[in-house]
């Protein structure tokens, strides 16, 4: 039987099934009333929302509002409400999550670096062609832009595999093994830097379209792959996807890796489907299981009723 002295969850998702969530609420919060919708806009038996690109103005109202947990590893979804009320942020963090991103991070690294989309051309023109040319990871400097959970994880895996690795972010950081640089004063230094980019931004409106044809001439030209690699599991938001393709045919960038997209799914007539230099994967670099990111969540709510501080809070104003 729930106890009905504790909050109500909200959970708010669009585009996605809720069944599974419910489930997982209902194993590791089972003194806790889910709804997925309140009753009445001024609800004010919602304390928590647990949210997937919520219906704008769905949380404005409710008067006893306390937290917000996002489902995605990125917030912008949250903000994209208008009338988002000023109740703390926590942006989700689960090892599992985490650690499917670097998996697919060096997946891609090393598929690019090996020369998986010209071994995948050859073969399907049945062409036997005998690449002595291979390079050491050693050779090889990764450049990770975004050093938040998910860039530092992946550039202590990709290091292990041999990998020099550089990294930029919006405000100075620390990562062992990393060459860091910050902020517009060091972003030419490290587009200078790296053979390999891997973009694994938030999105706000400082980084809306930064992807474009200026950033990918200031990339370095001279490394031993020739053109850069470009490789986005961030946010689709974070790419002019005709700069992109501009790019490609100029020969700024010499292939890509795309897990995003500014419109998802991908429009069947996207002329991206069939470029030879691009690959694609449908959003699903850090696909994680639903029992890994809820439990996290409760266990907060639970700490935050003890007393305890929230973890992983979002900054309003920067908007991550």
């Amino acid at each position: 039987m729930s106890d009905t002295k504790k909050g109500r969850i909200l959970l708010a998702l669009t585009g996605w099934a809720p069944d599974v969530w419910t489930q997982e609420l209902a194993k590791a919060a089972p003194g806790r009333q889910v709804t997925l919708e309140p009753d009445g806009e001024t609800d004010p038996s919602i304390e928590y929302a647990i949210v997937w690109k919520q219906r704008p103005g769905l949380l404005s109202k409710l008067p006893n509002l306390k937290v917000i947990f996002s489902l995605g590893a990125g917030v912008d979804h949250v903000f994209a409400d208008p009338d988002l009320p000023d109740v703390p942020i926590v942006r989700v963090v689960s090892p599992n999550l985490t650690t499917r991103m670097s998996e697919y991070v060096v997946w891609q690294v090393l598929d690019h670096h090996r020369l998986g989309p010209r071994y995948r051309a050859q073969q399907a023109s049945r062409t036997w062609y005998e690449d002595r040319d291979q390079k050491a990871a050693a050779d090889i400097t990764v450049g990770i832009m975004g050093l938040g959970e998910l860039g530092r994880d992946a550039a202590a895996k990709l290091q292990v595999m041999g990998f020099a690795v550089t990294g930029w972010s919006r405000t100075q950081k620390q990562v062992e093994g990393v060459t860091c640089h910050a902020g517009e004063a060091g972003l030419d230094a490290f587009l200078a830097s790296a053979d390999i980019f891997v973009v694994l931004l938030p999105l706000t409106p400082d980084t809306h379209e930064i992807l474009d044809r200026d950033l990918f001439r200031r990339m370095t030209k001279r490394g031993p792959l020739g053109a850069p690699v470009l490789i986005n599991a961030g946010r689709g938001g974070l790419q002019n996807e005709a700069d992109i393709l501009a790019a490609l045919d100029e020969g700024l960038l010499s292939a890509v890796t795309l897990d995003v997209f500014q419109q998802e799914p991908l429009d069947p007539e996207s002329p991206f489907w069939s470029h030879p230099k691009v690959t694609i994967t449908p959003h699903a670099a850090a696909a994680s299981m639903p029992s890994s990111l809820i439990a996290p969540m409760v266990e907060q709510i639970d700490a935050f009723e003890r007393g305890e501080p929230l973890l992983n809070l979002v900054d309003h104003k920067a908007g991550y």
